[in-house]
């Protein structure tokens, strides 16, 4: 299948790698998936999934609780805690990525604590290690709004 390049990616240098990339989903990730088999699991129901109609687009919202949950890819988001490698190759292209990546989830982020939402981010590896503790922080906030 040839893929069409948009230009705002460098040409990869593997196409194994292109391919593999290529197939990375931005919705319904697994730590996402994980996160809300925990939330069914301790009988919280009542959410949305990437509501559109605030900013953001969180990829889970209690739209009457005003709380949005973020859970992100240590990768994409450069995770504090466990510091994923940048790729060696076009290495100054992912540097900028990520770097704009967490400049847009700040913006996001005050944009809806301006309107009075709580926010939480979840990160990946977080959610992997100790995915009760997580579950724990999103009830207790859950409950705080209540």
């Amino acid at each position: 299948m040839a893929y069409i390049r948009d230009g705002r990616a460098p040409v990869p240098t593997n196409e194994q790698v292109s391919a593999t990339m290529s197939r990375i989903k931005a919705k319904n990730t697994k730590p996402e998936r994980v996160l809300r088999n925990l939330l069914r699991e301790a009988g919280e129901r009542g959410y949305r999934l990437h509501y559109a109609k605030i900013p953001g687009k969180p990829d889970i919202a209690f739209v009457k609780h005003h709380l949005a949950l973020f859970v992100h890819g240590c990768f994409w988001h450069g995770c504090p805690y466990c510091r994923p490698r940048t790729p060696k190759t076009n290495s100054t292209f992912w540097s900028h990525k990520v770097a704009t990546n967490q400049a847009r989830d700040k913006r996001k982020n005050a944009a809806l604590r301006e309107l009075g939402w709580t926010v939480l981010v979840i990160r990946e590896c977080q959610l992997r290690t100790r995915p009760k503790v997580q579950l724990s922080r999103v009830l207790k906030a859950l409950h705080a709004t209540r």
